[in-house]
């Protein structure tokens, strides 16, 4: 495997333990894996947006205007390389996503906010949900893939006793983020990875098959921001991802529509032509 330049993120958070999450009762906050935690969060409140499952995917409600951070935390002491991609698009280098591209390398039990479409080691736009035709992906003419947050975990790769050999030329580097402190991590699990990645393709192109009560959601490229991040060397320890997590999102009105939140119970009950028992017309209060 190669060793390539990974982003380091530059600033790190202290991570909560993780929860289990059930549909509609009631939704959690935090996707839980064996790399990492993965959170979605409302930067307006600071809250977590509650994450529902149905029919074997996960969903989040986005409110058109609203700023958002995808949270990554690293559960483990080894470090891990998150590769980030939202409607589709490498989150970091802009490219239509893939595993093998650029990503965050996060530090033993390192939490980080992933809170925009990155322009420099300096500067981000920030992710914001919008109408699909304002999003980043519609308004660079990729918009089959919006309303889906992706992150796709490789663990690093063991080092090898070094072997007395002639000197080789090294190989070219690519760019990617990190965190510093390098620790061994266990061997890869690759099949479980790549499972979960097929399935992140096939719900993309369910999604564009289903029909929605309203215009669907992306996310846009928002105000710019200040976010500092360095770079790291990485060897990812196998080709395919040890972790992969999707997340949809759309508004409230089409999720309800497509059965994901049930209906409010609070909403007041339509008017009754004939609510009382059978009788005349009694006088009224004096």
């Amino acid at each position: 495997m190669l060793r390539r330049s990974f982003l380091a993120v530059a600033l790190a958070f202290a991570g909560a333990g993780c929860a289990a999450v059930q549909a509609h009762v009631p939704p959690a906050g935090r996707l839980a894996g064996p790399l990492a935690d993965i959170e979605v969060i409302d930067r307006n409140t600071g809250a977590r947006l509650p994450i529902y499952h149905h029919q074997g995917r996960r969903y989040v409600v986005g409110t058109p205007g609203t700023r958002y951070a995808v949270a990554v935390r690293n559960r483990g002491s080894a470090r891990v390389l998150a590769v980030v991609a939202v409607d589709g698009i490498n989150a970091v280098s802009g490219e239509s996503a893939a595993w093998h591209q650029t990503g965050y390398v996060l530090g033993g039990h390192q939490r980080y906010e992933v809170r925009g479409w990155r322009k420099s080691q300096e500067r981000i736009a920030a992710f914001e949900f919008t109408a699909l035709a304002n999003s980043y992906a519609a308004r660079t003419g990729r918009p089959d893939d919006v309303g889906v947050i992706g992150v796709a975990l490789f663990r690093e790769a063991v080092p090898q006793p070094a072997v007395p050999i002639a000197p080789a030329v090294p190989p070219a580097e690519t760019s990617e983020l990190r965190r510093e402190a390098p620790a061994s991590a266990p061997p890869a699990r690759a099949d479980s990875g790549l499972g979960a990645a097929r399935a992140l393709g096939s719900e993309s192109a369910a999604d564009r098959a289903q029909s929605k009560a309203e215009q669907r959601l992306g996310t846009g490229h928002g105000r710019s921001e200040t976010s500092q991040v360095t770079y790291t060397g990485f060897e990812r320890a196998g080709a395919a991802p040890d972790q992969v997590i999707a997340i949809h999102y759309d508004s409230h009105a089409n999720l309800v529509a497509l059965g994901v939140i049930p209906p409010s119970v609070s909403r007041p009950p339509l008017p009754n032509p004939f609510p009382g028992s059978v009788g005349f017309v009694a006088d009224p209060p004096r």
